[in-house]
C-alpha cells in the first residue's frame, strides 16, 4: 500500500529591507539621516567658565556716568519775616536772592545765600522755599518765598542730601560753616517750653558739639537778626558767637572728622 504523501507549505520570500544609501531608497525619496554629533560636557564647562571670568570684566571696564551741577542766574525776590505784624506784612518791600541748583542742566530745588566748600566735590548750601500762604478761603494761590534748611550736594554723583542740623531755626539761625562744622543759634521745643541754645553742630554727629541755653524762647522784642555771625579761629580750634545785644562767648570746639562722601561711580542720579 502506498503511503501518501505529505505537503508541506511553502514559506514566503523573506523581504529585502532596503540598505541606507541604496538606489531604492533614493528611488522612493526617503531622506538618509547622519548621526548628530555628540557635545562634550567638558566643553560646554569652559565655555561657561570663560564666560563668567569676561563678563566682570565688560561691567568693570563701563565708564562712570558723570553728572554737571551749577548754580544759575541770581535774582531778588520779595521777603517778609515769618514774624512780622501784619502791619509790616502789608509793605513787602524787603528781598533775598535767590537761584536754581542745576544738576545736568536740569533744575533740582532753589536756593539762597553763598555756598559753603566742604571738600573738594561736596559743599553746603541753603535752600529757598516757595511756599503757598494762601488760606483756605482763598480762592487764588498766594506765593512766598522763605529761607529753609541746608542741603549739600556732592559734585560727582549729582546726589542733593537734606541736612538736619540740631535745634535749626529758619526764622532765627543763621549758620557759618568752617569745615564740617556749623555754629548758629537755635531754638528748641521742650516740655517746659520753647528755649534759645548756642549751637555747634558737626555733619554725620548724632548730637551737638557744643549746646549752651541762652534764654527762654520767644523773646519780646527781640532784635533781628537774633545773633550776630560767628567767628572761627583755627588753632585752637574754636568759634565766637554773640546775641545781638548780649555778650560775645567763645567756646572750644572737639570732634572728629566725620563726613562720608559716596562712591565715584554712583549713578543713582
Amino acid at each position: 500500500m502506498m503511503g501518501i504523501p505529505m505537503i508541506r507549505p511553502r514559506k514566503p520570500p523573506r523581504a529585502l529591507l532596503p540598505q541606507a544609501g541604496s538606489r531604492s531608497n533614493q528611488s522612493q525619496g526617503r531622506p538618509t539621516h547622519s548621526p548628530s554629533p555628540v557635545k562634550s560636557p567638558a566643553k560646554s564647562q569652559v565655555l561657561l567658565l570663560l564666560l563668567s571670568l569676561t563678563t566682570p570684566l565688560f561691567a568693570a571696564t563701563k565708564a562712570p556716568k558723570t553728572h554737571t551741577v551749577s548754580l544759575g542766574v541770581v535774582r531778588r525776590v520779595p521777603w517778609t519775616q515769618p514774624d512780622a505784624t501784619p502791619e509790616e506784612k502789608s509793605d513787602e518791600t524787603s528781598t533775598i536772592k535767590v537761584r536754581p541748583l542745576l544738576v545736568d542742566d536740569r533744575q533740582r530745588d532753589w536756593t539762597t545765600g553763598e555756598l559753603h566748600e566742604i571738600t573738594d566735590r561736596t559743599f553746603a548750601i541753603r535752600r529757598a522755599l516757595h511756599i503757598n500762604d494762601a488760606l483756605p478761603t482763598d480762592t487764588a494761590p498766594h506765593w512766598i518765598w522763605q529761607p529753609g534748611p541746608w542741603i549739600t550736594v556732592d559734585r560727582v554723583t549729582g546726589h542733593i542730601t537734606a541736612l538736619h542740623l540740631p535745634d535749626f531755626d529758619p526764622v532765627v539761625s543763621n549758620a557759618v560753616w568752617f569745615h564740617d562744622y556749623a555754629a548758629y543759634c537755635g531754638t528748641a521745643t521742650t516740655a517746659k517750653g520753647a528755649n534759645f541754645y548756642v549751637i555747634v553742630a558737626q555733619l554725620g554727629a548724632r548730637r551737638p558739639v557744643v549746646q549752651r541755653l541762652l534764654g527762654k524762647w520767644p523773646q519780646p522784642n527781640h532784635f533781628i537778626p537774633v545773633c550776630q555771625p560767628a567767628k572761627w579761629q583755627r588753632l585752637p580750634l574754636s568759634v565766637t558767637i554773640q546775641p545781638t545785644g548780649g555778650e560775645a562767648t567763645t567756646y572750644d570746639v572737639v570732634g572728629t572728622a566725620s563726613i562720608v562722601e559716596e562712591g565715584d561711580n554712583d549713578d543713582t542720579n
